[in-house]
C-alpha cells in the first residue's frame, strides 16, 4: 500500500500581497463592524490564513462618526482614560467619546479583537480610519466591502 503525503501550505513573510478595502461607517453596528474588520487585518477571510504570519489586508474606513450601537449602549458602556496621576481616571460615555474622537471608539474595538502581541500591533497598524467621506488611499484603489451580517444578510 502506498501511502498518500498531502502538504498544507503556509504562508511566509513577503509571500502573501496585501489588498486594500474600503469600508463605509455609517449607520453600522460598532461591534459588528469591528469584528469583520479584525477579521480582514488578520487574513482570516483569505484561504492561505496562518496564524504566526501577518496575511491580513489593510482597511480604510470612513464616516466613523456616524456609528451606532445597538440598546442602551450609547448611554450605559463607558470608556476609562487614566493620567497616572491621583484622581487621574476620567470615566466617558460612547456618546461623549464618539462627539470628541469618533476614530477611537472604532480602533479600540478592533484592537481589542486582535492578538495580544507585536503581530497584532503590527495589524492594528494595517487599519486607516477618517471621520469624513475622503481618504488619502485613492492611489491604492481600495475595493468598496459591504459589512452584511445576520439574517438580513442571508435574505439578500
Amino acid at each position: 500500500m502506498v501511502a498518500i503525503s498531502q502538504k498544507t501550505w503556509v504562508a511566509k513573510t513577503g509571500e502573501v500581497k496585501p489588498e486594500w478595502h474600503h469600508i463605509d461607517a455609517s449607520g453600522q453596528i460598532l461591534g459588528r463592524m469591528a469584528n469583520k474588520i479584525a477579521m480582514m487585518l488578520m487574513g482570516k477571510h483569505k484561504p492561505g490564513y496562518t496564524a504566526h504570519v501577518d496575511t491580513g489586508d489593510f482597511v480604510v474606513v470612513t464616516n466613523v462618526g456616524q456609528l451606532v450601537v445597538t440598546g442602551k449602549k450609547n448611554k450605559q458602556k463607558t470608556y476609562q482614560d487614566f493620567s497616572g496621576y491621583p484622581s487621574g481616571r476620567k470615566l466617558r460615555t460612547f456618546d461623549e467619546v464618539i462627539e470628541h474622537n469618533p476614530a477611537k471608539v472604532l480602533r479600540l474595538a478592533v484592537r481589542r479583537m486582535l492578538p495580544k502581541n507585536k503581530l497584532g500591533r503590527k495589524m492594528l497598524g494595517k487599519l486607516k480610519i477618517y471621520e469624513g467621506a475622503e481618504h488619502p488611499h485613492t492611489a491604492q484603489k481600495p475595493q468598496p466591502y459591504k459589512v452584511t451580517y445576520g439574517r438580513k444578510a442571508a435574505q439578500e
